[in-house]
């Protein structure tokens, strides 16, 4: 009777020489962690649909759309009147274009083989699309720091790990949905390159660096990054030929493509971020020129003319960038990068800063919720790169220290963080499974040493021990993986611009307010109305109402975005000023006091007043006169008089006194600050109430126009 053939014997896999076999196991594991990233990124279109999500993805959608249909040269040229009414904004001048260039370069290509698709579909999963890619590069970067086991771990871990993807589900059209990708990608070819010493290396991490730069404004940290690896690598005695060619053709080579994007510029010469790359570069060359001179002279002579050169070059250095930064050749670091070192910075001089969410600081919590396992599992691998140093080693080493000191910073940095713990963290378990794997399977000979006969002796249980250890980390990625998705999917699958939360009975409520409200706007208003709004909502009402707007998300423009904060914080007849000076014929609020919605503009109306009172047009805003006399923020009766004759508080307010919105609660009764409203029966002077959408989450609000003739 003929042995009957296994699956592997028909598929022919049996056959394969044993290297053959494991590179297939790994190109397996790869390929499933690279649809695993992508498939558990889709959650928001399964539950809702195809949606661009937040607020910077809108403006980003917009800018693509056009560059679509109208070619690169008009975007680049592109002069937006739709922005910042009465001023404008130059497009191609002040975005990275990175994000919609590969955008536009997907969607061509897809028409170019009669792949039908819509431009917003390719930014909807362009962000998925490019996890996938990020997999692969931190598989290759880990592999080239440890093995290829750790860098099976380390795929698998991003392409799950909620830090990540909390900027990278289907919707999340952003800068940061592409630069994670460009940022590891630089960071690989930065290793190969420094490892190899190669020019063909150099010039592929040089142009990944300017895939980078014109992406996303945080490849500053780039750019410190690698010039620190180098600085460090000099001061241990590790510095090489091949270092110096691999930074000298990287930063030169690198800085050149980037002062192409016109948004960059010069600012790679001469602002303050970018020094000491500058500095590491011209330290380079010093140390060729010491290392030359050293094989040519004599030991005496070369420490007598050492010390006098580098006397001369650190007082020639320090003289002319202390007159190059008094003549405002060097600019000095801006706002964010002083914040990022200050974390009370912004909050005590630029409001504006401070306001956004993302630029808070980072509490434990959300360290455990963004990267649950990896919290537990980063010292590990810091622990295995320690003992075997090597040039690769202390750069991720380097990476970790700098981005976990970031990320504590600021909020929005966890994004930064991320890879680097799930490299760390596949170095971990990997070289954790190596040591008790082999000490599982009893029966398996193992060939010793007199060391290690030594240390079986004294450990006599080693296989038990073995096999706890292998099932504890079993059990702990499998509640990793657990929690990853259970974050996904309810944490960060749900696009701002649709709303859900559970009834009574436990189903899906759904709130298309935002939508519902922008709709109105773009068919009940004239097409060239003037929306006064928060600056959070501009690039959403520019996107889907097409209507033109005072302030957007750019908040390039303190002063302007000052001047609406003051007509929000002043009482009517005062804000009737400012919206005739600004021209504004709608105005725009977002009110959760029925609905329950938290992140309304009432919540955020102290940083409206914070912001109108830091410029002398607002001097008359104190933020103090808007608490309680007990220094509570509240909108109950106890409010403050400036509270409750607030154009912000009657706007969000009008006609809510009447509405009875839980049982056993008085009518006006807040549900997001539990209050019952202390101002319910009032009329407005200078608006009349234009729309309110089903769950008064957006209220429009239309200016009244003058009388003709003077009345009293």
């Amino acid at each position: 009777m003929a042995k009957q053939k296994s699956f592997l014997d028909v598929i022919g896999i049996s056959s394969l020489s044993q290297a053959k076999k494991e590179t297939l196991i790994q190109m397996s594991v790869l390929a499933i962690a690279c649809i695993l990233s992508f498939c558990v990124r889709l959650f928001s279109v399964l539950r809702f649909e195809s949606v661009i999500h937040e607020f910077d993805p809108y403006f980003n959608y917009r800018t693509t759309k056009h560059l679509v249909e109208n070619g690169y040269y008009d975007f680049h040229n592109w002069f937006d009147d739709r922005a910042w009414y009465p001023l404008g904004r130059i497009i191609g001048g002040t975005i990275y274009p990175g994000l919609m260039v590969t955008a536009a370069t997907v969607y061509n290509a897809l028409n170019f083989f009669n792949i039908t698709v819509n431009i917003r579909n390719v930014c909807v999963f362009l962000a998925p699309l490019f996890s996938s890619f990020t997999v692969i590069v931190v598989f290759l970067l880990t592999k080239e720091v440890k093995s290829v086991g750790a860098g099976l771990v380390a795929a698998a871990m991003i392409s799950i790990v909620p830090g990540y993807i909390s900027r990278s589900v289907a919707g999340s059209y952003d800068n940061e949905g592409i630069a994670i990708f460009c940022m590891l990608l630089t960071y690989y070819l930065w290793v190969k390159s420094a490892k190899t010493g190669s020019v063909c290396w150099s010039l592929m991490c040089a142009l990944a660096y300017f895939y980078m730069v014109s992406s996303w404004g945080g490849y500053v940290f780039l750019i410190n990054l690698i010039p620190l690896h180098v600085l460090t690598l000099m001061i241990t005695g590790r510095f090489s030929h091949r270092t110096y060619v691999a930074y000298c053709i990287t930063y030169s080579v690198g800085t050149i493509l980037s002062m192409q994007i016109p948004f960059v510029g010069f600012a790679p010469v001469e602002t303050s971020e970018h020094m000491a790359a500058l500095g590491v570069f011209g330290l380079c060359q010093i140390y060729a020129f010491v290392q030359y001179l050293r094989t040519n002279m004599t030991p005496a002579n070369f420490n007598i003319l050492f010390r006098g050169v580098v006397t001369a070059a650190l007082v020639a250095a320090g003289i002319g960038f202390g007159i190059a930064s008094f003549f405002g050749k060097i600019a000095p670091w801006t706002g964010r990068f002083y914040s990022l070192l200050d974390p009370s910075y912004a909050k005590n001089n630029i409001p504006i800063i401070a306001s956004v969410s993302e630029h808070q600081p980072t509490t434990w919590a959300s360290f455990y919720f963004d990267l649950h396992l990896l919290v537990f599992m980063f010292p590990v691998g810091l622990y295995y790169c320690f003992r075997d140093l090597t040039d690769a080693n202390i750069f991720v080493i380097l990476y970790s220290v700098t981005s976990i000191y970031f990320a504590g910073v600021m909020v929005r940095l966890m994004l930064v963080l991320a890879p680097i713990m799930c490299i760390m963290s596949g170095i971990g378990i990997s070289s954790t499974l190596n040591t008790y794997m082999k000490n599982v399977d009893k029966d398996e000979p193992v060939v010793q040493t007199a060391k290690s006969k030594k240390k079986a002796a004294d450990y006599p249980i080693k296989s038990e021990i073995a096999t706890v250890m292998v099932c504890i980390v079993a059990i702990f990625l499998t509640t990793f993986v657990f929690h990853c998705t259970w974050v996904t999917s309810e944490a960060y699958s749900s696009p701002s611009i649709v709303l859900a939360a559970r009834g009574h009975d436990g189903n899906r409520i759904i709130f298309d307010d935002f939508r519902e409200s922008y709709n109105w706007l773009k068919h009940n208003t004239p097409e060239d109305a003037k929306i006064m709004s928060w600056w959070d909502y501009g690039y959403q009402i520019t996107a889907m109402a097409n209507r033109t707007i005072l302030v957007d998300n750019n908040t390039w423009n303190n002063t302007h975005i000052s001047r609406v904060g003051q007509a929000m914080a002043s009482p009517e007849e005062h804000s009737y000023k400012i919206m005739k000076e600004l021209d504004v014929d709608y105005v725009l609020v977002i009110f959760g006091g029925l609905s329950g919605y938290s992140s309304d503009d009432i919540n955020k109306f102290l940083w409206m007043i914070r912001i109108g009172g830091s410029t002398p047009e607002g001097a008359h805003i104190k933020e103090n006169d808007y608490y309680s006399g007990t220094g509570e923020y509240k909108v109950d009766k106890d409010a403050s008089s400036a509270m409750l004759n607030s154009l912000m508080y009657k706007m969000c307010y009008y006609r809510f006194g009447g509405v009875m919105t839980e049982n056993g609660k008085p009518t006006g009764y807040d549900r997001v600050r539990n209050q019952e409203i202390g101002n319910k029966n009032f009329e407005l002077d200078v608006l009349e109430e234009a729309y309110t959408s089903e769950h008064w989450i957006v209220r429009i609000y239309k200016v009244k126009d003058l009388d003709n003739r003077g009345s009293k």
